[in-house]
């Protein structure tokens, strides 16, 4: 009796040490991220960066329709030094192709995104582009609306 509850104990040792070190990573991960973004931030703010020029993009390649299959679909971020931009997305089956243009303003769109549009706008924003996946971790700034799709 005493055995069986020494190992259940060391086994809920181990398994709160595991979920303490993936939290412990992801914090890092999540810090090191709002630094970088803080650290863009202030070059918008010093002065050093012209607010209209073109500065983040980035694109996101994937297979919008069950019947294409390549990543032929994408989703492209085009943002400025202060968050204004576009979402272009172009879906593409095998007869037809529909293009969306979605403004940005602030960082935050103006209308709801897809997933995939979605990721493009953050991985921009954080300056992770030009070509980003959709299993690219990306920290999410936010958005309460839940996206959906095209």
């Amino acid at each position: 009796m005493l055995v069986t509850v020494a190992v259940a104990g060391l086994v809920a040792g181990v398994v709160g040490l595991s979920i303490a070190v993936v939290a412990h990573n992801r914090v890092n991960q999540v810090v090191d991220e709002c630094g970088h973004m803080l650290r863009r931030q202030l070059q918008v703010a010093g002065g050093t960066v012209d607010e209209c020029a073109l500065r983040d993009l980035a694109i996101v390649h994937y297979d919008a329709l069950k019947e294409m299959t390549g990543r032929r679909s994408f989703s492209l971020a085009l943002l400025n030094a202060v968050g204004d931009g576009v979402v272009i997305s172009s879906i593409n089956g095998r007869t037809e192709t529909r293009t969306y243009a979605k403004a940005v303003q602030a960082g935050q769109p103006v209308e709801r995104l897809s997933p995939e549009e979605n990721q493009a706008l953050r991985a921009a924003r954080l300056g992770k582009g030009p070509v980003v996946s959709m299993d690219d971790p990306l920290a999410d700034f936010g958005d309460e609306a839940a996206p959906t799709r095209i």
